[in-house]
Order: C-alpha cells, then structure tokens, then sequence
C-alpha cells in the first residue's frame, strides 16, 4: 500500500465526471488499499477516485456504523468501498451542518443532506450490493458520489466558515 496525494482546491480533475470502473482487477484492489491508507493518514471519513487524480467511479467511506462508544473509529478502521455507485433512494428529511472536505481544507460549508439513503453499487471483486445509510454514513456517500460527478463543497454550500482566522490588526 502507499499513500496517493489529494488532489486540492483548483485542480480541474475535482469538476470532471468521472467514468465507470470496466476491470475488477488487482489494480482496483491497489487503488482500493492506497486509499484507504490514504484516508486514514489525513483523518478524513471519505474518499474519491479524482480526489486521488483517479477518474474512475470509485469512492470509499470509514464505517462507523459498529464502533463501540468511547472507541476512536480509526483504532481499527472498517471502510466500505463503492464501485459505479448509484443512489436509489434519500430520504425526503433533511439536515444542514458544516461539512468538510479533504481536498479544501480549512473549509466547512454549510450543506444540506438527506438523513437517510440507500445505494447500489460493485465490491472490490464485482459483486454487486445495497446499502441502507442514515447519519454521517449517509452524508459521507452523497458527499463522495457528488465527487465522480465532479461536484464539490463549493457547489453545495449555502455558505463558509474558515478554519483559520488572520488576525486582524
């Protein structure tokens, strides 16, 4: 495994749409672990193909859904991985909070999700499979399929608050 650079704010790459995953191969299985390593090393909780210069239909999501309370999810961290992943279904309810993203960092933008979802989408190996999501597994998979569409957090934000402030003089 090795760490893959994520691709930052400007990069053209991040407002492209990306293509469907046609091998399920050992290539795919390197992409796969490269960003899950990847994820872990910046702390985020998701990850896309063209964050990693990759424009294929592949994103990954930390699967919190079993963490015991108390536990940090990274001690031992369960990912699911979305190949050609489709969203079939959101819930009408809704919820807005801030939202990061690992390719702006020391950006949070204020964006609506739905709380719930189901998507259908391929394993490592071309299984296919559906999944049912509320919370921030929820969020998370709106928020990466909106990446293999080349849709970002600037695209969705009602509006910003900066991570860092200057000081004003």
């Amino acid at each position: 495994m090795a760490l893959r650079n994520i691709v930052q704010d400007g990069d053209p790459i991040l407002k492209k749409v990306c293509r469907p995953v046609t091998k399920f191969d050992d290539r795919l299985a390197t992409l796969l672990d490269d960003m899950q390593e990847t994820l872990i090393d910046a702390g985020g909780l998701g990850l896309a193909g063209p964050q990693v210069g990759i424009m294929r239909r592949v994103f990954i999501c930390l699967d919190e859904r079993d963490v015991p309370e108390g536990q940090d999810s990274f001690e031992n961290p369960k990912f699911i991985e979305f190949i050609n992943a489709e969203i079939l279904e959101m819930s009408e309810e809704t919820e807005t909070i801030y939202e990061g993203c690992l390719s702006f960092p020391g950006r949070n933008g204020a964006i609506t999700r739905p709380l719930r979802v189901k998507a259908r989408a391929f394993d490592r190996e071309g299984n296919p499979f559906e999944i049912e999501a509320e919370g921030m597994l929820a969020r998370c998979i709106c928020h990466e399929n909106n990446h293999l569409d080349g849709i970002t957090i600037l695209d969705l934000a009602d509006h910003f608050y900066e991570d860092e402030y200057e000081d004003e003089e």
